[in-house]
């Protein structure tokens, strides 16, 4: 079917809720009604009655004094039931705490989402500075390095589509500045098996990741620790990614993978 064909099994209620839950994740402080109408350009009524049944069913949540919406954890909980197909939060959950423990810092564990990296889950550092994200978190693919691990081991054709939805939004001189660059660096990621992060969006911020493989060596997941460039340091990185990839090769053999390397080879990446 052609696009123009598929436009006539559409239902406009339906695209207009997903549009508000999609400005709601943007607006984590909240929206009111009325600002919601204004900046879709939907009719107040409608979106009343949307935001009144995405409050019943428990998907935006409504602050008393304010009135503004915001989401609930409820569309996290439902990815993670998808996810559970194969155990994955279940299977990482014991290496995402080794790797807390055995590096001092916060430990976290994601995936690919409509172009960008989410949180799923994490084991915040004992120490009394440490770097703390909200689950559902989203990330940019070219600066961190869960993104980065998670690209390199996509199939060519889905990786080079990923990369074509980056926006390269330029944080500071340590930004990859596009996509020639975002392609090198996911060369040196293959080769060494882990990625880093050196403060390419937040300076004071250093981080080291690796990818979960599937049993076709497809990245379902990255674990990564991230935290202060000063404890953190560039020398220290080296350590702190071989142990990422030590326990997400671990995480790998339970799904299935074979490669022993924590490296996929470059037929299963082809194959997806």
């Amino acid at each position: 079917m052609n696009g123009k064909l598929d436009s006539q099994y559409h239902v406009p209620n339906l695209e207009r809720a997903l549009e508000i839950m999609e400005l709601l994740a943007s607006r984590p402080g909240g929206v009111g009604m009325a600002e919601i109408a204004k900046l879709m350009n939907y009719p107040a009524n409608s979106v009343f009655r949307i935001l009144s049944t995405l409050e019943e069913r428990g998907y935006v949540l409504r602050e008393p004094e304010s009135k503004k919406y915001s989401l609930s954890r409820k569309l996290l909980a439902l990815g993670y039931q998808a996810l559970d197909e194969t155990g994955l939060v279940e299977i990482a959950v014991d290496a995402l705490r080794r790797l807390r423990d055995e590096t001092g810092e916060t430990a976290l564990m994601g995936v690919l989402l409509d172009g960008e990296g989410v949180v799923l889950d994490q084991m915040p550092s004992p120490q009394p500075i440490k770097f703390i994200v909200n689950p559902g978190t989203r990330f940019p693919l070219h600066t961190a390095a869960p993104g980065k691990a998670m690209l390199a081991y996509l199939p060519e054709d889905e990786r080079e589509r990923q990369i074509g939805r980056i926006k390269f939004t330029r944080f500071n001189d340590h930004t990859l500045a596009d996509a020639d660059a975002l392609r090198r660096e996911l060369d040196n990621v293959r080769r060494r098996g882990y990625a880093f992060d050196l403060g390419e969006e937040e300076e004071s911020l250093f981080c080291t990741g690796a990818a979960i493989l599937d049993y076709r060596g497809y990245p379902r997941a990255a674990l990564w620790v991230t935290g202060p460039a000063f404890r953190l340091t560039k020398e220290k990185l080296k350590m702190v990614g071989e142990t990422a990839q030590r326990l997400a090769g671990e995480c790998s053999a339970r799904l299935g993978y074979q490669n022993g390397t924590g490296k996929a080879s470059a037929a299963n990446r082809k194959k997806g």
